[in-house]
């Protein structure tokens, strides 16, 4: 396992288990946290040897938002420049989030609020342990409930009447719920988040991985995809280039043979 001040990172087998780790802080948003979370995701676009990656917390809560204590929201520092600088650098990670080509599964507990939220919303599957509560706590701070993606985000996983309440009021959405409007895939109990989402990892890898990284990217482009057309032209090419891989013949002939593929990402 590898340390770093804000984040422990696990590689097993083809897995990142990466763990926000300044529990002390509710794992909030800092200089630091900012800038290795940033600095990870990015550095997927060409990792072959990642094919899925796992972000969970130590501590009480998963991430309580921006760290309001840090010199960038100093009443000294709080100029449009500042402030601007401070988003475009928290704005990072996010958009990492959805360019890597690894799917990202979010283990909640405790609270994830604001940007902490927005790790979650990134994120392609979220887990709620039966703690985990959820809020844009941005227009808490007087400021628009609409920061780091969440005016993108939450209408496209939870409809823009649910999206509209959680944006304008600031309200927690509690773990019930957020499975009750398809926010979570699932609820379990905090002490098995890491056993639920084995086995959503066990089936991504039993997957070629070209096609697994191809199918986040087809979803990403099918979300704002401006017809029906648009999005079959992108599947049809990812169809017609894997096609032509070694792995889907090898799917093939395991399907033939009644087995288990062996992959070669070739």
């Amino acid at each position: 396992m590898s340390e770093v001040s804000a984040l422990q990172i696990e590689h097993r087998d083809t897995v990142d288990w990466v763990t926000l780790n300044q529990p002390d802080n509710g794992n909030a948003l800092g200089e630091i946290m900012v800038e290795e979370l940033a600095n990870y995701f990015e550095s997927l676009v060409n990792n072959d040897d990642t094919r899925v990656v796992v972000l969970k917390a130590n501590g009480r809560h998963f991430c309580v938002g921006a760290d309001l204590s840090g010199a960038g929201f100093s009443e000294s520092a709080r100029t449009a420049r500042n402030v601007w600088s401070v988003q475009r650098s928290i704005a990072r990670i996010y958009k990492a989030m959805r360019r890597c080509p690894q799917p990202i599964i979010a283990l909640l507990h405790g609270a994830a609020c604001g940007g902490g939220f927005s790790l979650a919303m990134a994120s392609d599957i979220r887990i709620a342990g039966d703690s985990a509560k959820m809020n844009a706590a941005y227009i808490k701070i007087g400021l628009t409930g609409c920061d780091m993606g969440s005016s993108y985000f939450l209408p496209r996983l939870v409809g823009t009447s649910v999206a509209s309440e959680l944006l304008m009021t600031g309200r927690f959405i509690h773990a019930p719920r957020a499975l009750a409007v398809n926010l979570v895939s699932e609820v379990v109990p905090d002490a098995e988040l890491e056993i639920a989402a084995q086995s959503y990892v066990d089936d991504m890898l039993r997957t070629a991985p070209m096609g697994l990284r191809l199918t986040k990217e087809a979803l990403n482009f099918s979300v704002d995809a401006p017809s029906l057309d648009a999005a079959m032209a992108t599947e049809d090419r990812h169809q017609a280039l894997l096609a032509l891989t070694e792995d889907s013949i090898e799917a093939g002939l395991a399907f033939i043979e009644k087995r288990e593929p062996e992959y070669k990402d070739r």
